[in-house]
């Protein structure tokens, strides 16, 4: 069962220690503003709930996992300040992500599209399907993948974030994504993959919340600048999306 709110939904199930966030969207799973922020408040609560070792983060359905931010939002930026205060969205809900007590297993279905990708690797752990091939289009609109790529460059290297970014007509493999490091595991059906994210899960509730906790702020050392740095790079993108380039892709794309 999907959505067809125009603003999406996301719900939340706590069972077993376990925290189940499931998003969705009729267009692909997109992300608008205020589904980012609802996400973003999300894991911000959750981080503070004793009772929960682990978060699953997934989306509806059974075809993408995400398509990254809205293209309706999008097109209608035509300031500055709306751009930057757009893409700070994924830039908000990637520190939630990294700054959230818990380990967050990404369980990642279908096909996974710009903003989407940075979403996956912000997660501590991912699984997947075969059916998650991965790509970052940006270059074709003339924007870039700034406020994801320290995310995606942290996972797979920059020489990975390089490859994804410049074929950015290319979809990559979720085999090509394990390889590089952003899934660890790649299954071959969707109930595979739920059963195996379940169980992953349940092992991690199992552990010592006070010793998960502090290896998930061992994973993430280093990162301390993010909070200042993908607002920076969401400003970067907000005065690339007016450009008279980017405004022509726009309108093609809706066309």
């Amino acid at each position: 069962m999907t959505t067809n709110r125009a603003e999406g939904s996301l719900f939340t199930k706590i069972e077993k220690s376990i925290a189940t966030i499931e998003f969705g969207h009729p267009a692909s799973n997109s992300f608008p503003s205020v589904l980012l922020d609802r996400l973003t408040k999300e894991l911000q609560r959750i981080s503070t709930i004793d009772a929960v070792n682990v978060i699953i983060l997934k989306s509806e359905g059974e075809k993408a996992f995400c398509a990254g931010a809205s293209f309706d939002e999008l097109v209608a930026i035509d300031n500055l300040e709306d751009g930057k205060k757009f893409f700070s969205g994924f830039a908000n809900v990637i520190n939630a992500m990294r700054t959230c007590s818990k380990l967050i297993i990404g369980s990642v279905q279908g096909k996974v599209v710009g903003g989407g990708v940075g979403l996956a690797s912000a997660c501590d752990y991912v699984l997947a399907t075969e059916a998650a091939s991965i790509k970052l289009s940006e270059l074709t609109i003339g924007i870039g993948p700034f406020v994801i790529a320290p995310a995606v460059e942290r996972k797979i290297g920059l020489a990975g974030l390089s490859e994804l970014t410049l074929a950015a007509t290319e979809w990559k493999t979720a085999y090509w994504a394990k390889e590089k490091g952003l899934f660890a595991k790649v299954f071959a059906t969707q109930d595979e993959l739920l059963k195996e994210t379940q169980n992953l899960a349940e092992k991690l509730a199992s552990y010592n919340s006070e010793a998960t906790a502090n290896m998930k702020k061992n994973f993430w050392q280093g990162t301390e600048n993010w909070n200042s740095l993908l607002i920076e790079r969401a400003e970067i993108t907000g005065k690339l999306v007016l450009s008279e380039f980017t405004k022509n892709a726009l309108s093609k794309f809706k066309k």
